[in-house]
């Protein structure tokens, strides 16, 4: 931590390694957090420069996590984001050891950033004290990233980032929700999450698939709970399967690729992973219009539908641009939900072909490889097949 740079012994060739990965069609993220260890290659010029956030009072390291020098659980630092001679440095040394070697995109983790304990009181940047300027750390820190790049001559920034702030998303900033809970109470929980960060001003949201902490991958409710939230994930903005999984005593978890969680499971999630794909032009749409006029692709239903005031009621239904109405499945067992269809449109199920008159709510049918799905007034983006 504070490094930043790959480990010599491990990538010995990371600029061959980039190479090889974009000829097979992939680009290569890096993780990059806001930490530094004492015993990192940068710490000792960073402290004398006064680039390190630190404390009113007590120790200056303000958290505590596993790192590899040494091994094991040691107090960092931060680098303080709020300070623009800092972000530089750290940029300058991101774009040395990762831009250089071809890296082009960040996964800016631990960015509110993670202090432990909580106590934004203690916490003195260099704009002022962290109760009053802490909540910008996230988006300075997004800042330095996306000038660092533009600088570098690069027009598309996207840094996927766990945490944001007003004005995060000039910087291409795209947010998850964070390490949260692999429970349909969480899932419940990431509609109105999603829906209120785009209404926020940042269009550009997702979740870890599946949750973060102690899915299962054996157990049945984890294998439902899964399914449900890749059809979730897939109406999102970005769509991305992330987290810790169960059985794994060896340290690293259990295995989380698509295919880890029994055939049936699989055979569904396939499905799901081509429609997102056959979707892509209609995505890709929604994004531009994003960039271009701030309108978040998932919006509450009252974006599209203003002059119908049951839709500021409806927290479990969104929109996915203009013509396709979501209503995913968030309850354990459950094969069936109701839904309601805003007035002033007529509403076809993508499933059957039934064409329902706006205004009302209905009941649909979900089983288990079905998510509730409307097309507005005949629309037709390419959703089946």
């Amino acid at each position: 931590m504070g490094d930043w740079r790959f480990d010599p012994e491990m990538w010995p060739d990371p600029a061959a390694m980039t190479a090889e990965l974009a000829e097979m069609g992939v680009k290569l993220m890096v993780s990059i957090w806001p930490t530094v260890n004492a015993r990192s290659e940068n710490f000792a010029e960073m402290q004398a420069r006064g680039y390190l956030a630190g404390s009113e009072r007590g120790v200056l390291a303000l958290r505590d996590f596993s790192d590899n020098v040494p091994s094991g659980k040691l107090y960092l630092h931060f680098y303080d984001a709020t300070n623009p001679d800092a972000r530089q440095f750290v940029w300058d040394r991101v774009k040395e050891n990762y831009f250089d070697n071809g890296v082009r995109i960040w996964w800016l983790d631990a960015d509110e950033p993670e202090i432990r304990p909580v106590d934004p009181e203690n916490v003195h940047y260099h704009l002022g004290n962290g109760l009053e300027v802490g909540n910008l750390y996230p988006m300075l820190h997004a800042k330095g990233f996306y000038d660092g790049m533009r600088a570098a001559g690069e027009t598309e920034v996207v840094s996927l980032s766990r945490s944001a702030w007003a004005g995060s998303q000039r910087f291409g900033a795209a947010v998850w929700s964070g390490d949260i809970p692999s429970t349909f109470a969480s899932l419940r929980r990431q509609i109105p999450a999603g829906l209120n960060i785009g209404l926020s001003g940042i269009p550009w949201w997702t979740t870890d698939i599946g949750g973060f902490h102690d899915g299962h991958i054996e157990d049945p409710s984890f294998r439902e709970l899964i399914v449900r939230w890749f059809q979730y994930g897939v109406f999102c903005p970005l769509f991305r399967l992330h987290g810790v999984r169960r059985p794994g005593g060896d340290g690293t978890g259990a295995p989380n690729e698509v295919w880890s969680f029994g055939d049936e499971v699989y055979a569904i999630l396939q499905e799901i992973l081509v429609l997102r794909e056959r979707m892509r032009p209609y995505v890709m749409a929604q994004m531009a219009k994003a960039s271009e006029a701030g309108l978040p692709p998932m919006r509450p239903l009252f974006v599209d539908f203003p002059d119908d005031p049951a839709c500021g009621d409806i927290t479990d239904a969104f929109m996915f641009g203009p013509d396709l109405l979501v209503a995913p499945v968030v309850w354990e067992g459950a094969r069936s939900r109701d839904v309601y269809l805003p007035a002033g449109a007529a509403w076809t199920d993508i499933w059957t072909g039934a064409i329902h008159a706006g205004g009302q709510t209905i009941t649909a049918d979900a089983p288990l490889d079905r998510i509730p799905l409307y097309l507005r007034d005949g629309a037709s983006p390419p959703i089946k097949a």
